[in-house]
C-alpha cells in the first residue's frame, strides 16, 4: 500500500513539474509596443470575416493581438510536414539519420506496385525536398494532388519538385524506424516540453492509415497558443531560453528554398515554405495546412502569425491566399 502511495505522489509531481514548465504568454500593449492600433483593428475585422477558430499574433515572444479560441486543439493537416522536419533536425545532428542514405539503403518499399530500383535511388533529402521522383499513390492525398500527380518514373530521384505526399509520409516511416521513437511521443518529449507547450500531448497525433501505401500520414492537433511557440522556437533560430532545442543550422538548411512553385512565386524547403524577401524580408516561411492552418514566421519583423480553422465550424476553411493578404495588413500594422 505504502508503494502505491509513493508512486500516486510520484505521478503528482511529474504532471505538477510539467504544468509549471509550461508558462502562459505574456501579452503587451499593442500601441505602447509602437503598433498603430487603427490598422491592427482593421486587420481584425478582416481576420473574423474569415471566420477562423483563432489568430494570434507574437513580436519579440510577446501577444500583441489574439482573437478567437487559442486553446482550442485542431487537425493542422499539412503543417504536420514542418513539425516532423523540426524532428528531423535532431536526429540529423545526433547522426541517426543521414540525409544522403537512399530509400534502397534504408529497406524503404510500398505495395505494389512497388518501387522499381531507379526509384529506390531518391535520398533522405530527395524527399524532404518533395524532389524523390517516386509517384506512388499515398495517404492523406487531397483529389488535387492525385490529379496531378506525375506518371511512375517521368523524373529521375532530385530533378523535379512536385508537393508529394508519398515523399511526407515515407518520412515519416524513415523517422520511426532509424530512431525507433514513436513521432508524436518524440515531438512531445523534444519539442513541446522544452518549450512549454501548454495543451499538446502524444496523444493529439495519430498514424491515418490507407489501403494503396504501407507509409500512413502522421496528423497533429494543436492550439494556436502551442503552434505559436513552435513558430517562436523557430525565430529564435532553434534556441528557448538557455536551451538549442532545434541546430540553429537546421533551422536556416530546413527554412531556405530549394524549389520554386511559381504560380504562387514561393519557395520550398524541407518541408516549409518560404515567402518573397521582395515583399517579406529576408528569410521568411510558413507551415501551411489545407483550410488555413498557418504557422508564419516573419524575422525582419520579429514577427509569428498563427491561424487555426476547425473545419467541422466553417467547412470552406481560409485560402492560404487570403491569410498571406491578412498578413500584409499585419505587417503594416508593426512598427
Amino acid at each position: 500500500m505504502k508503494i502505491r502511495w509513493l508512486a500516486f505522489l510520484l505521478v503528482l509531481c511529474i504532471l505538477a513539474a510539467g504544468h509549471a514548465h509550461a508558462q502562459a504568454w505574456e501579452d503587451v500593449n499593442p500601441a505602447a509596443a509602437g503598433w498603430s492600433v487603427e490598422k491592427l483593428e482593421a486587420a481584425r475585422q478582416e481576420s473574423r470575416s474569415l471566420k477562423p477558430t483563432a489568430l494570434m499574433i507574437v513580436q519579440d515572444g510577446h501577444v500583441i493581438a489574439q482573437w478567437g479560441d487559442v486553446s482550442r486543439k485542431v487537425e493542422m493537416a499539412s503543417v504536420r510536414k514542418s513539425l516532423l522536419s523540426a524532428l528531423y533536425g535532431s536526429a540529423v545532428a545526433e547522426r541517426r539519420i543521414d540525409l544522403s542514405a537512399s530509400l534502397a539503403e534504408l529497406g524503404i518499399d510500398d505495395k505494389a506496385p512497388r518501387l522499381t530500383n531507379e526509384e529506390k535511388t531518391a535520398t533522405v533529402r530527395d524527399l524532404l525536398t518533395s524532389r524523390s521522383g517516386v509517384y506512388h499513390p499515398a495517404a492523406h492525398e487531397t483529389a488535387d494532388i492525385k490529379r496531378k500527380r506525375p506518371a511512375r518514373g517521368s523524373h529521375p530521384a532530385g530533378s523535379f519538385w512536385f508537393y508529394n505526399n508519398w515523399d511526407f509520409n515515407a518520412l515519416g516511416t524513415i523517422y520511426r524506424q532509424q530512431t525507433g521513437e514513436d513521432i508524436f511521443a518524440s515531438f512531445e518529449r523534444r519539442i513541446a516540453a522544452p518549450i512549454g507547450m501548454e495543451d499538446f500531448s502524444a496523444r493529439d497525433g495519430r498514424y491515418a492509415v490507407e489501403k494503396l501505401s504501407e507509409h500512413p500520414a502522421y496528423p497533429f492537433r494543436l492550439s494556436a497558443r502551442d503552434a505559436a511557440r513552435f513558430g517562436q522556437l523557430f525565430l529564435n533560430e532553434g534556441k528557448w531560453g538557455d536551451k538549442q532545442v532545434i541546430p540553429a543550422s537546421w533551422i536556416r538548411e530546413s527554412t531556405a528554398a530549394y524549389s520554386w512553385a511559381k504560380r504562387i512565386r514561393q519557395g520550398y524547403g524541407y518541408m516549409w515554405w518560404t515567402l518573397p524577401e521582395e515583399t517579406w524580408g529576408p528569410d521568411a516561411f510558413y507551415a501551411s495546412g489545407y483550410g488555413g492552418q498557418i504557422i508564419a514566421v516573419v524575422p525582419s519583423k520579429r514577427l509569428v502569425v498563427v491561424q487555426t480553422v476547425d473545419l467541422k465550424q466553417n467547412p470552406k476553411g481560409v485560402r492560404t491566399s487570403a491569410f498571406l493578404d491578412l498578413m500584409k495588413e499585419i505587417a503594416v500594422a508593426s512598427p
